[in-house]
């Protein structure tokens, strides 16, 4: 097929776009709008997609080939398989020229035959690497999911410090509530008020990170050995909190586009005393998987018959590349059914460190909890993030992180499929900064890992986004950096040591 010539595919055409081609005559170019030659030119390419007659791998026409038969110039031409390699139709090959894409199907983690069952976690070595690799000085950070990084507000927050240190003054180098600033949860609730849920401001608490709200929230619900299930895959700082509080974990899968397998968790649900359940609800990290709404409401329904917690961590609710932000499930919650943990980490400034948690009837046990791990959150921050939510510019900023982050996960997608070998599958996440890479079952993403370590790039090995032995075959990298030439060379280097991660095989 791909030695195909234009003039045997347009031979074959049954109904062609192009009314005037002739069998073996010329283009009557007049019907072409010249303002519009190279949209004409994809409509041709994809014609032939959808006729069958340019199947996954086969090679497109040459830009000359193609210029010649619709007569059109060659530049023409290459701006529609530019385009066209933009949405990930084809995919550009050095020296050798456009393909229809084939390979890099979406990584979709395998669901297991039986139930999973509850164990403890022992991850922390592991993770420990990961977190050396990160912080090596000159290793390019692919490992770290660090959105704000795209599209920084510095320059808002600067102004924003600035204005705080001027209202404030002394009381900001005080230890402050521990519930936090008013100000600044006065802002919160404003911020749930807009997306339809009203929160008392009693109930929410001012935390260092997510992280802590989350374990606090852990430990208003759960003792040490009782069971939570969580996410698979999972973000590595919950597997490891987790293990850090003596929890055992059971595993739900997660599909790729919608979320958690609800008949898994009623099958764990029916089979282990679970006494907590502790969600991406919003946006999944590292699949970057979305829950609609209407099937968060089902999961909400199949927790209250079994009288179990959610506690939904809703970092990345606000990264969505949607038409619209998912809810939270609070919204959908009575009270007591869910505790809500989020942060300014994935959205701000991660070094901040400010997070918060919607509590409800949980309130004065979390804030004990709060009290004996911190005290309270860094007040001078907290004054400069109720200025930068009020002035507005907090909403500014996610549309434009948004949008960056959009444009950099198409980005690192083509290069994935351009530099990758093609057996290698790779998510498509629906929000979130970091993609999922499926290597395949004969290749070792520990091995990756530290190869891609030696080459000076961090990635994060599958292994630790799993309780459980699963996904060594995968790993995590983020296109939460600014995108430039630097980040496509990181990829092409990460594509050139896929083969060299080969397991190798076992003596008889």
């Amino acid at each position: 097929m791909a030695s195909l010539t234009i003039y045997s595919v347009y031979a074959r055409y049954k109904k062609c776009v192009f009314k005037p081609i002739q069998m073996k005559g010329t283009m009557d170019h007049s019907t072409f709008k010249p303002d519009y030659l190279y949209q004409q030119v994809i409509t041709v390419v994809k014609e032939m997609v959808e006729q069958e007659l340019l199947l996954p791998g086969d090679k497109l026409p040459s830009l000359r080939a193609m210029a010649s038969r619709l007569r059109v110039s060659i530049p023409t031409v290459q701006q529609a398989y530019q385009q066209l390699e933009m949405t990930g139709l084809v995919v550009a090959r050095e020296k050798s020229g456009y393909f229809l894409q084939s390979g890099h199907d979406t990584a979709t983690p395998r669901r297991s035959k039986l139930p999973a069952k509850p164990v403890m976690v022992n991850k922390q070595q592991l993770i420990e690497q990961v977190y050396e690799g990160i912080h090596l000085p000159d290793v390019a950070p692919l490992g770290l999911a660090n959105p704000v990084a795209a599209a920084s507000p510095q320059q808002a927050l600067a102004k924003s410090m600035r204005q705080a240190m001027r209202q404030a003054q002394a009381r900001m180098l005080d230890y402050g509530a521990i519930d936090g600033l008013a100000m600044l949860k006065a802002q919160i609730v404003q911020y749930y008020l807009a997306l339809g849920l009203t929160v008392n401001s009693d109930d929410l608490i001012i935390t260092n990170g997510a992280q802590e709200a989350i374990a606090i929230a852990l430990q208003c619900v759960t003792q040490p050995g009782d069971i939570v299930a969580i996410e698979s895959p999972c973000y590595f700082g919950i597997v490891e909190l987790v293990e850090n509080l003596g929890l055992k974990a059971i595993e739900i899968p997660v599909c790729p586009d919608d979320g958690l397998w609800l008949d898994d968790l009623s099958a764990a649900l029916s089979r282990h005393p679970i006494k907590a359940c502790l969600f991406s609800t919003s946006i999944n990290n590292p699949l970057g998987s979305q829950m609609p709404e209407s099937r968060m409401q089902q999961l909400l329904t199949l927790l209250r018959a079994h009288d179990v917690v959610l506690i939904e961590d809703d970092v990345y609710g606000d990264l969505y590349f949607g038409e619209q932000r998912i809810r939270p499930a609070q919204c959908f919650a009575a009270p007591g059914e869910v505790l809500t943990c989020s942060s300014f980490s994935k959205t701000v400034a991660p070094g901040y460190r400010v997070g918060w948690m919607l509590a409800g009837p949980y309130s004065a046990r979390a804030k004990r909890f709060k009290r004996a791990l911190s005290c309270s959150a860094p007040m001078m921050n907290q004054w400069a993030l109720a200025d930068f939510m009020a002035s507005g510019e907090f909403q500014r900023h996610l549309r434009q992180l948004r949008k960056r982050l959009y444009d950099n996960k198409q980005k690192m997608r083509l290069a994935v499929q351009k530099y990758f070998p093609e057996h290698v599958r790779v998510s498509d996440p629906k929000g979130g900064c970091v993609l999922w890479l499926d290597l395949g079952g004969a290749y070792d993403g520990g091995l990756f890992f530290q190869l891609a370590l030696r080459a000076g790039i961090s990635v994060a090995p599958g292994a630790i986004f799993s309780a459980y032995e699963r996904y060594r075959s995968c790993v995590r990298i983020s296109y939460g950096l600014p995108w430039n030439a630097e980040m496509e060379g990181y990829v092409r280097t990460l594509g050139t040591l896929v083969q060299q991660a080969k397991k190798q095989p076992q003596p008889q």
